[in-house]
């Protein structure tokens, strides 16, 4: 039999992995709340980071080099790398969302040009159920004449540089997190607020085509779902 085999093999691992081995020592170097994907849930965390020592009888003696950082649960105490803190925790996510959604109403009442009654119900009734919940329709008719006046921009006119920044900073953050029908009802939101007058004018596809190219949806699918949102269903 080879040595190291059968139970007497093992049995003297086992005794040799008490007496020597490597034990790695944490330190804390900063803390926070991040979504968890052990637990599922927004959670308290440190960020760790290690070295490793060669340990006798369970004693860290000499170094052996340093580990990490890692990222340990405050909850279910495991360990993630630290990519893990790029996922926004459950109360940053809904509050990007909600501030998509407003941005997007927004530029699409903007480029609408006359912000009738039908497409600020609509605009309103979205921008509640994102998260606004004291949203009204008088509060985005006076959103959007303070945009114009701060830009010098007329409704009705193609988005302009100014106002495609502020949807892609709205929606680029949060385009990664989303499944493809997150992102596609968003722009269907978009959508609904710009039918909800009458058909498409250009400055609203224009605007619409800036929501999606932000969201990371292609032409062909923007298209695609501009023509299924003006399709009654």
């Amino acid at each position: 039999m080879l040595p190291g085999r059968g139970p007497n093999g093992r049995a003297a691992a086992t005794r040799l992995s008490r007496l020597l081995g490597t034990r790695t020592v944490w330190t804390a170097v900063g803390d926070g709340e991040f979504f968890c994907p052990g637990c599922g849930g927004d959670r308290n965390y440190q960020r760790l980071t290690g070295h490793r020592r060669f340990a006798l009888l369970g004693v860290p003696v000499l170094p052996r080099g340093g580990t990490g950082p890692v990222v340990e649960c405050a909850a279910c105490r495991r360990h993630f790398g630290t990519d893990v803190l790029d996922h926004p925790t459950t109360t940053r996510f809904s509050a990007m969302l909600r501030d998509a959604v407003h941005t997007v109403a927004l530029a699409v009442l903007a480029a609408g040009g006359t912000c009738s009654r039908a497409s600020l119900e609509t605009a309103a009734t979205g921008v509640r159920a994102a998260g606004f919940d004291d949203c009204t329709e008088e509060q985005l008719a006076a959103l959007v004449e303070a945009l114009e006046a701060d830009t010098g921009r007329f409704t009705g006119e193609p988005c302009t540089a100014g106002l495609a920044i502020e949807l892609h900073e709205a929606l680029d953050p949060l385009a990664p997190h989303l499944a493809a029908p997150g992102r596609e009802s968003i722009l269907l939101q978009g959508a609904r607020i710009a039918l909800a007058d009458g058909p498409y004018i250009p400055a609203e596809r224009d605007a619409l085509a800036t929501v999606g190219a932000a969201l990371t949806i292609c032409s062909d699918d923007v298209t695609r779902l501009l023509a299924a949102a003006r399709t009654p269903s």
